[in-house]
């Protein structure tokens, strides 16, 4: 069965990825819905990404009330490096310039950029399960320091940052590592972006809560109530997930005979050595991951910098930022689940091929963002305006969810693990940037400054769109079959 599934993946035009159609086609009676293995690892990783981004994006909204100065509620002090500071319900409030608020938040980034292609290996050595879930606890305990880092000085917090990128730098690609075992081709656009999901509606409630938790019990609380609830998740995911289906005690035979199946094409995990120049000269690789850096810059902006955007453009008080700020993220997470239907539907259907499906959804899902942002400088200080535009742009930028981001594993399901943490780095480059980038441009003049900043993550998008529909492709590429492998 083997050997006839490669040959029948030979080529590298449509008939290859129309080859495989009829065998999925004849296991659909092994489609059991939401009583599935495979389903219930798609909601077990929507909660542990919900986890991971609610962790990365408390400081978000929590930063606005650690340098809101003007507090009613404050008072002066002195931090132990020497900096005045100001007290809200018994919280410290630290004078920290635009420049350095964004240093701050953007220092996430230089730790997680490290650990996406390591992260990526080692899942394919030792497995995506033990890798996911010791990142995501060591990104909960560091959470619940940042509090005394804040309070050592900014140098401490910027380093607390570092590491808590790096910790949670090895999530993604462990999680691709365990799809590429586990979703079949015609289910991995919806199984992927469920989980996915969990991105967004953890970066809503983190949003919404955090800004209650601000006001309320004060910033601290923000970290210590997160991180001991990430610490007490992270005990289900080891006792819920398993490896692969083989190795799953309560899946059905038919189930993981139509897994199994449905995945023999693409061989076994990668080995100790890698085909590394082969991948350094993909054009396909090279798409995704152009297109990766360009989408994640209007991303990463909007996640790091809206509250910011919020207070100081339109002026929202703690509250109504945070919810404000969240609201997008409602749509985005929703957004993601419709567009991975609508792409299995697509595929299923034969309506178009994998490539194709792939460069529709990008298309739509960086275009149409681009235009919203566009807009926003023109409507003035509108809330309302500027809130359903925000909310369309981050609705919309979802369906690169059934583009771009599984991509990975169309071209190359045995080393997708280590293709998410090579082309994620890109993404996070523009992570470093982009909240970096806003800090000095709306240092001088706001208004002018956001502006700037939305115009350039639209072209920016623009011109990542352009180059993956030059380029990119939706079948396994020659260096990335098990026989090339060996050889």
């Amino acid at each position: 069965m083997q050997r006839h599934a490669d040959s029948t993946q030979a080529g590298d035009g449509p008939e290859a990825e129309q080859d495989e159609g009829p065998l999925l086609a004849q296991q659909t009676s092994f489609r059991t819905g939401l009583c599935s293995a495979r389903c219930g690892l798609a909601l077990v990783l929507h909660v542990s990404l919900f986890m991971a981004y609610a962790l990365r994006v408390g400081l978000s909204i929590a930063i606005v009330a650690m340098t809101n100065s003007s507090s009613p509620h404050g008072s002066a002090g002195i931090t132990p490096n020497g900096s005045h500071r100001g007290f809200a319900r018994g919280a410290p409030v630290y004078n920290w310039s635009a420049e350095t608020q964004g240093i701050v938040l953007s220092s996430f980034f230089y730790g997680y950029g490290l650990t996406q292609a390591l992260g990526g290996y080692c899942s394919g050595r030792v497995g995506g399960k033990h890798v996911l879930g010791s990142g995501l606890l060591l990104t909960s305990v560091l959470t619940l320091l940042v509090p005394q880092a804040a309070d050592l000085g900014v140098s401490f917090l910027i380093g607390l940052q570092v590491l808590l990128g790096l910790a949670e730098g090895v999530i993604f690609p462990a999680q691709y590592t365990l799809w590429a075992k586990w979703a079949p081709p015609l289910e991995r656009s919806r199984l992927m972006n469920i989980a996915d999901a969990g991105c967004t509606f953890g970066t809503f409630c983190a949003l919404l809560v955090a800004g209650i938790i601000c006001q309320s019990l004060g910033w601290p609380f923000v970290f210590y109530i997160f991180g001991g609830v990430g610490c007490a998740w992270c005990l289900c995911w080891f006792l819920l997930v398993y490896e692969d289906p083989a190795h799953h005690p309560w899946i059905s035979a038919g189930e993981r005979e139509y897994i199994v199946l449905s995945l023999a094409h693409q061989g076994s995990s990668h080995g100790r050595s890698l085909p590394l120049v082969a991948m350094a000269k993909s054009l396909p690789l090279w798409a995704i991951a152009i297109a990766c850096f360009c989408t994640d810059w209007l991303f990463y902006m909007l996640l790091t910098s809206m509250p910011t955007f919020m207070s100081d453009v339109l002026h929202f008080d703690l509250t109504e930022n945070g919810l404000l700020s969240a609201l997008p993220y409602v749509g985005n997470g929703l957004g993601h689940i419709l567009a991975g239907l609508l792409a299995d539907f697509l595929l299923a259907r034969r309506v178009f091929g994998t490539a194709a499906v792939r460069k529709l959804f990008s298309a739509l899902g960086m275009l149409l963002p681009a235009v919203c942002l566009v807009a926003v400088p023109y409507i003035g200080c509108s809330s309302t305006a500027a809130v359903v535009l925000l909310t369309l742009a981050l609705t919309i930028i979802s369906m690169t969810g059934a583009g771009i981001n599984i991509n990975h594993i169309d071209i190359a399901p045995r080393y997708a693990g280590f293709l998410l943490g090579i082309t994620n780095t890109f993404g996070i480059v523009s992570g470093i940037i982009a909240p970096t980038a806003v800090g000095l441009l709306v240092s001088q003049d706001p208004q002018t400054g956001w502006r700037n900043a939305f115009f350039v993550s639209a072209a920016l998008n623009l011109f990542g769109l352009i180059f993956y529909i030059a380029f990119g492709s939706g079948t396994i590429q020659d260096w990335a079959r098990e026989e090339a492998a060996v050889q």
